[in-house]
């Protein structure tokens, strides 16, 4: 029997540090496919003596990935763990490594933006800012170390913790046990990309669907707001109660403020399901973005939206 081949600490250390640059080739169509390949080259080149058997492990990274660089960690680890059975002879497909990375890298890019995007850097940044506003230089030094250290050593740990679960991963599969996390993960997905959806997609359709004269009282009266600073508090305080439909005599309403009367963020929600639709159809993500691109500009010029 041949001698099992095991990726040590050193293999899995020059993994970690490749995985830095994850996003050094990113691309609209793939995203960070290249710099996912780019991390894994030492542990494929360790795995597989045989060079047939590296490019066709290199092929299956090349796929679609993306997720947040710096949680991307523990889906390295459970890759490499899938990586080093298959190579020893274990029953792991190409469609079970491919699977626990995209059913891994969803839920955990809606992890990555809110703990570290905004909460640790804002955090570490007041810190360092607080210092450089009385004259310390180590404001801005502080927070370019404690930003690196944490960084650094969250990527590390997360990645062997990945590697040590994978592994257990591996050794289940006749258990059901990778199937049932990668639809686990892939639920949780659906949902954080749901629950963004609003926040990312933003489509205002501009047509007017009725312009209604107000009573008096119901806007503000501009030809009696006084040109100084009572007159501007006035005007302020009127706005307060009235709300923007109070600016103008005229209340003008949009097609965009019926559908979100009707649904908020309708018109996003049928957008991202129909994008969804087009790559489930194997639809070019580049030929999605610039489709979007002409139906922006188009619906622009022709002023409905």
């Amino acid at each position: 029997m041949a001698e099992k081949i095991t990726l040590t600490k050193q293999d899995r250390k020059k993994v970690w540090w490749r995985h830095q640059f994850l996003q050094g080739s990113w691309n609209y169509e793939r995203m960070q496919n290249g710099g996912w390949c780019y991390s894994i080259i030492p542990a494929i080149k360790k795995l597989y003596s045989n060079k047939e058997d590296q490019i066709a492990a290199l092929k299956r990274h090349m796929e679609f990935y993306n997720t947040h660089p710096y949680v991307s960690s523990p889906v390295m680890g459970v890759t490499l763990a899938l990586e080093e059975e298959k190579a020893n002879g274990e029953n792991v497909d190409d469609t079970a490594i491919q699977g626990v990375k995209v059913g891994m890298m969803g839920p955990l890019a809606g992890v990555g933006d809110p703990v570290f995007w905004f909460t640790m850097r804002p955090i570490l940044g007041a810190l360092g800012a607080s210092l450089a506003l009385s004259g310390n230089l180590l404001g801005p030094i502080l927070f370019f170390v404690l930003w690196n250290v944490i960084r650094l050593a969250f990527m590390w740990y997360t990645q062997e913790f990945g590697y040590n679960v994978g592994t257990k991963i591996a050794e289940d599969m006749s258990g059901g046990l990778l199937g049932k996390i990668t639809q686990g993960a892939s639920i949780l997905g659906m949902f954080i990309i749901g629950s963004l959806v609003q926040r990312w997609v933003s489509i205002s359709f501009t047509p007017v669907v009725s312009s209604v004269a107000q009573s008096e009282g119901a806007y503000i009266d501009w030809s009696q707001i006084k040109g100084n600073a009572d007159g501007i508090k006035s005007a302020l305080e009127q706005y307060s109660s009235l709300g923007a439909t109070g600016l103008n005599q005229i209340k003008v309403t949009t097609l965009q403020q019926n559908l979100d009367s009707l649904i908020p963020g309708l018109a996003a929600l049928l957008l991202t399901l129909l994008c969804c639709k087009l790559l489930k159809k194997k639809v070019s993500p580049i030929t999605i973005i610039i489709a979007l691109f002409v139906v922006g500009i188009i619906g622009r010029v022709i002023g409905i939206m």
